[in-house]
């Protein structure tokens, strides 16, 4: 179960660096920024560590090879708690970086796995959203 406090914490972080990074503001967002990574650190292999806070912080992370590495211990975390909706969130964050970086059979595997832990969520747009992204990288395969 999700400590509520960091949880509050790092939404509000979140939004925070939403802000700052839409008002272009560099000094505001690398302050939240490190004090985010701050909670990480200090809630790492605690039980309050949580893969919420380690996707928030990958989702703001800028060198897109951190940012995988953060996603990669997101999923790790999501896996030990076997939380459906972060273990497809997490995917389908990783397999739009592999995407990226011109993994396509990778990102293919990301997102399947996406779809397989989306099964057991609510959230129909983004299961539609899995799927849309999963069919035009397969398609593309076959042309």
């Amino acid at each position: 179960m999700m400590n509520t406090k960091v949880y509050k914490a790092v939404h509000d972080l979140a939004e925070q660096l939403m802000k700052a990074a839409n008002k272009e503001d560099r000094v505001a967002f690398d302050k939240l920024y490190q004090q985010l990574q701050a909670i990480c650190i200090e809630n790492e292999n605690t039980d309050k560590d949580h893969p919420v806070q380690w996707e928030t912080l990958a989702d703001f992370t800028e060198e897109l090879e951190d940012a995988m590495a953060l996603y990669v211990k997101a999923l790790e975390k999501a896996t030990a708690i076997n939380s459906k909706d972060f273990l497809s969130s997490i995917a389908f964050a990783i397999a739009n970086l592999q995407i990226e970086f011109g993994q396509k059979t990778e990102a293919i595997k990301s997102l399947q796995d996406a779809k397989t832990n989306a099964n057991k969520i609510e959230d129909k747009a983004f299961k539609i959203e899995i799927d849309q992204l999963l069919e035009s990288l397969l398609s593309e395969q076959v042309h």
